[in-house]
C-alpha cells in the first residue's frame, strides 16, 4: 500500500477540484442553448403537408438536414416560436479599409429585413472605428465596434478572419448571444431573413455552383494543404460570405479553420480561396445541420434563375481593383 504525505494529498486534492472548475467553466462561458420548440396555443396558421410543397429543388441533404428555399417554412409560425425563446442573435462584419463603405447600407437593410423584432447585435470589425456610420437601431438591437489591424493583403485580412471571430467569442460574443451569423460587409438585405435560418451549424450553399458537380467544385485540391478535397469528396460548395449557428459550435469551427490556417502557414502554403477553402473542409466532415439555399446569398453579377424566387441577402457589384489593397 502507497502512502502519501499531507502535502501530496492535498496538491492531489487541488488537481482534482481544478479540473472540475475548468471543465465546468469551458462548459458555462457559452450561454443555454437547447430549448424545446413550442407553439402557443391558439396561434393559426396553414395546415402542412407532405404531399404538395416545392418540386424543382431539393429541400433536404442525404444527412436530413434541411435546405431552406422559399415555400419550405411558414414564415410567422418560425419566428413566432423562436421569438418566444428570448434568444439573442450575433452578427459579425468586417469593414476593414475601403470595405467601411459598405457598413451603412449593410445595417440600414439589416434592420429592415434581418431578424426583424428578435435581440441581434452586431459586431463590427474594423481598422477605422471613426468611419462607422451611426444608424438608427430598433429596441432590442446593438452595435459594437471592435478595432482590427489592416493589411496590404485583403488574403492576409480574409485568413485572419477565423482568428478574430474566434477570439470575439471568447472575450464578449459568449456571453452576449445563443446563435451568431458570419457575414460579408459588400452585401446588401432584399427581403426577409428570420428564424426558418437558426440552427446547430448553418452554411449558405454558394450562387455560383449550386448547379455544378463537385468536379467544378473550387476546392483546395493541392494535398499538402490542410484544406485539401480529393476530387472525389464533396457534398456542396459553400460560400465563405456567411456561416452561422450556435455561438458554441462557430467557435469550434473557427478554432479549428485558424489552426488550420496556421499550419499551412508555417508551411508556407495558401489555401485557394482563404478561409473559405478551410471551411468547406470543415463542413464535409462536419456536416451543417441546416443548408440555406442561396436565397441567402446571391451575387448581384449574376442572373436571375427560375428556382430562386427570392433574393434575401447579395453580395453587391464593386470594383476589386479601387477597394482591395491589392488584386
Amino acid at each position: 500500500m502507497y502512502h502519501f504525505s499531507s502535502n501530496a494529498k492535498q496538491f492531489v486534492l487541488l488537481l482534482i477540484v481544478g479540473i472540475v472548475l475548468l471543465l465546468g467553466l469551458s462548459k458555462s462561458i457559452f450561454r443555454s442553448r437547447e430549448q424545446n420548440i413550442i407553439s402557443p396555443e391558439r396561434l393559426l396558421y396553414k395546415q402542412p403537408s407532405v404531399l404538395v410543397g416545392r418540386t424543382d429543388v431539393v429541400a433536404v441533404t442525404p444527412w436530413l438536414a434541411p435546405i431552406v428555399w422559399e415555400g419550405t417554412f411558414d414564415p410567422d409560425l418560425v419566428d413566432t416560436i423562436y421569438k418566444s425563446m428570448n434568444i439573442t442573435i450575433a452578427t459579425t462584419v468586417f469593414a476593414v479599409g475601403k470595405y467601411v463603405r459598405f457598413l451603412r447600407d449593410f445595417l440600414e437593410t439589416a434592420e429592415k429585413h434581418f431578424m426583424v423584432d428578435f435581440n441581434v447585435r452586431y459586431y463590427v470589425f474594423t481598422d477605422r472605428p471613426d468611419d462607422v456610420p451611426s444608424v438608427n437601431l430598433s429596441q432590442g438591437r446593438h452595435l459594437s465596434v471592435i478595432q482590427v489591424p489592416g493589411s496590404n493583403r485583403w488574403q492576409e485580412i480574409s485568413a485572419r478572419r477565423m482568428e478574430i471571430i474566434q477570439t470575439a467569442i471568447e472575450r464578449q460574443i459568449s456571453r452576449e448571444a445563443d446563435y451568431i451569423f458570419c457575414l460579408d460587409v459588400d452585401s446588401k438585405f432584399h427581403a426577409r431573413w428570420g428564424a426558418e435560418s437558426l440552427g446547430r451549424l448553418v452554411a449558405v450553399i454558394h450562387p455560383w455552383f449550386y448547379q455544378a458537380t463537385r468536379d467544378h467544385f473550387t476546392y483546395e485540391r493541392r494535398p499538402a494543404s490542410t484544406a485539401y478535397i480529393p476530387m472525389d469528396e464533396g457534398d456542396y460548395y459553400y460560400a465563405g460570405a456567411l456561416f452561422g449557428g450556435f455561438v458554441e459550435d462557430v467557435y469550434t469551427l473557427t478554432k479549428v479553420c485558424r489552426n488550420q490556417l496556421e499550419e499551412d502557414a508555417r508551411n508556407s502554403i495558401e489555401a485557394a480561396w482563404q478561409e473559405e477553402s478551410h471551411l468547406n473542409r470543415y463542413l464535409l466532415y462536419n456536416k451543417p445541420s441546416k443548408l440555406l439555399s442561396p436565397e441567402y446569398q446571391w451575387d448581384d453579377k449574376k442572373t436571375n434563375t427560375k428556382e430562386v424566387k427570392v433574393i434575401r441577402f447579395s453580395s453587391v457589384v464593386k470594383n476589386y481593383a479601387e477597394i482591395r489593397p491589392n488584386v
